[in-house]
Order: C-alpha cells, then structure tokens, then sequence
C-alpha cells in the first residue's frame, strides 16, 4: 500500500503544481496551532434553537410535488446534521390549505432545529391592508414553524411577468408587521443583496435575523427576464447585473455597527454566491454578530436526486469547516 501512495505521488506531483496567482490570500494557513479534530458535534444557539453546524439551508421552493419531495430530502438532511432551514414561498399555503403537505416538514426536521416559514413582501402588504393578518398566523401555527421569513424582492416583481405591484416601501410594511407578529421574523433579499442604507434601516429594527441573499448565486431577477419576450429581457438585462455582493454587504454591516448606533437585529444568515465551506468559515468569522451561511442552489443540486448523495454533500461541507477552523485564520484586511 506504501508503494502504491509513494508511486501515486510521483505520478501526480507535476499535475499538482499550483500558480501562485490562484492562492486563497482571505487566510493564513496555521499547521502548528492544532491537531486533527474528532467527529464531537459542537452544539451552537442560534435563533432561539440548537443547530450542530453553522449552516442554513436557503428558501428554495415550494408548491409542487417535486418541491415537496426536495424540501423532505432537506429536512432530512437537517435534522441528521444539526442545521436550519428557511421553507420556499408559502403563498400558495394560505390559499390552498390541501398543499400543507408539501410544506410540513416539522415532524422530519423534529423540533430542536430552527424551521421558518416563508412569504414575499407584496402578500405582507396585501394582507396589512385587508386586516387579514390572521392568514398568515394560522399558516405560521399549521407548520410548527419558529417563525416567518419575509422575502423582499422589488426588482424580481417588477421584472416578473406576473409580478405584483409594491404600493408602500419595504421598510414601512416590516415596522408595521414587527409590532403585530407574535413571532419571530427574519428578512432577506432572493439574490440581488442590499446596500448600505437599507441594511442599516434593518439593522435597527427588532428583527431575529437578516439574510444576505446577496448577489452572486442565484439571480432571480435574471431568472424572471428568461421566462419573458426576447426584446423585454435583452432591453431590461442590464438591472439583472445590480446588485450587492455579500463581500460589499458584509463591509457595510462592519461599517454599520462600528458607527455606534443601537443595532436590534440578532443575528445575521451569510448567503448569497457562498459556493463552498470556505466562503462560509470566511463570512461566519467576520461577522461582528452571530452568524451562520446559507446556501440554496449548492443544496438544490444534490436534493433533487438520491438522499445519500445530499447527505456526501452535507458531511463533506462539515468535515471542511472542521479543517478550516483547525487550521486557518481569516487575514485582518
């Protein structure tokens, strides 16, 4: 076995030649400072819930069979390993209770875990000024989740061709809805991130969390031109390149809390172009608040097939953040 490892080695070693242009400068690599880590789980508290690791899984989807046989692989994968979970768009919960199906996935995740329900800001608007804010209680009561996920996403609804019209800004909706929730309530974008002046405007709300969403995975307002005419998406595209990435996003936050103002927001879901466990250990050891990364498209990839190859997915990201704590320290830059 020793010569076959020592032959492999030689066999491989030119291959393996790295240009030094493609170093990972965000880090410096400390052998000296630990040893090889075991499997212990190390439990952490986050949104009022126990999670094993520091990773959330991102609203994808919702409403259809496929989506519902998806979110089950993800539940699953949650509660086996200890992370969170945001569910996708609820909308068609409130108006079709037979689809509660497709969405309870409490009796999979169980109840230690963090689970959150999920709906846009124009239903939040819609419902506000009918008064029928009940709806999404009762919705919220029928999943056993921990709270509500509101998803603000102006530039994929205009974008949409079936999108809905926003008649009062975001930030006013959310300061309504926080003094009526009786529950828990977290904010984020679907892709396009946000800048200074709006983190800044959540940041000093009583929020449990804010998610990043931030540009660089998943682009829905890109997606929402694909699905229209040819001349609208080529005349529209070039608002499908705006946005905030979570590099900015996190610089604004630093940028934020050192101005000293009063922040009332408790954690923060780093995600948003997270394309592996290295851009989660980075954005996790620069938050200056309790934090966790979310990734959606990375999970949806593997959810869609066979449960062990999500779970290959999920114990590999483990076992990574495992070496990088280990052995990395983020650069001060």
């Amino acid at each position: 076995m020793s010569a076959k490892r020592k032959n492999e080695h030689i066999d491989l070693a030119l291959r393996s030649q790295m240009p030094q242009n493609e170093v990972d400068d965000r880090f410096s690599y400390e052998p000296l400072l630990s040893a090889h880590t075991d499997d212990t789980p190390q439990f952490i508290t986050f949104l009022n819930k126990q999670m094993r690791v520091p990773i959330w899984v991102s609203s994808m989807t919702g409403g259809t069979e496929y989506a519902g046989i998806i979110n089950r692989n993800l539940a699953r994968a949650c509660n086996e390993f200890g992370m969170g979970m945001g569910l996708g768009s609820c909308r068609i919960l409130i108006d079709d209770p037979s689809t509660l199906y497709q969405f309870d996935m409490r009796p999979i995740i169980g109840y230690d875990a963090p689970l959150y329900a999920n709906l846009g800001i124009a239903q939040i608007e819609k419902y506000l000024l009918l008064n029928e804010l009940d709806k999404i209680h009762v919705m919220v009561e029928k999943l056993s989740a921990d709270g509500l996920i509101i998803h603000v996403n102006p530039l994929q609804e205009w974008l949409q061709p079936e999108g809905d019209r926003i008649k009062i800004p975001a930030i006013e909706t959310i300061k309504s809805f926080l003094h009526l929730a009786p529950y828990p309530v977290i904010i984020k974008e679907v892709g396009q991130g946000m800048g200074y002046q709006s983190l800044k405007e959540l940041l000093m709300l009583p929020i449990e969390a804010i998610e990043f969403a931030a540009f660089g995975g998943t682009n829905f307002a890109r997606l929402e031109l694909m699905r229209s005419e040819p001349a609208r998406m080529e005349l529209f595209s070039p608002l499908s390149n705006i946005g905030n990435t979570a590099d900015g996003m996190m610089e604004d936050l630093l940028k934020i809390v050192n101005e000293g103002i009063e922040i009332k927001t408790k954690s923060i879901i780093i995600s948003g172009g997270i394309r592996n466990f290295l851009d989660g250990y980075y954005f996790i050891s620069k938050c200056p608040l309790p934090a966790v990364y979310g990734q959606a498209s990375a999970f949806l990839r593997y959810a869609r097939e066979d449960y062990d190859l999500l779970r290959s997915f999920v114990s590999n990201q483990i076992e990574g953040l495992k070496i990088a704590k280990a052995f990395l320290r983020v650069k001060a830059i």
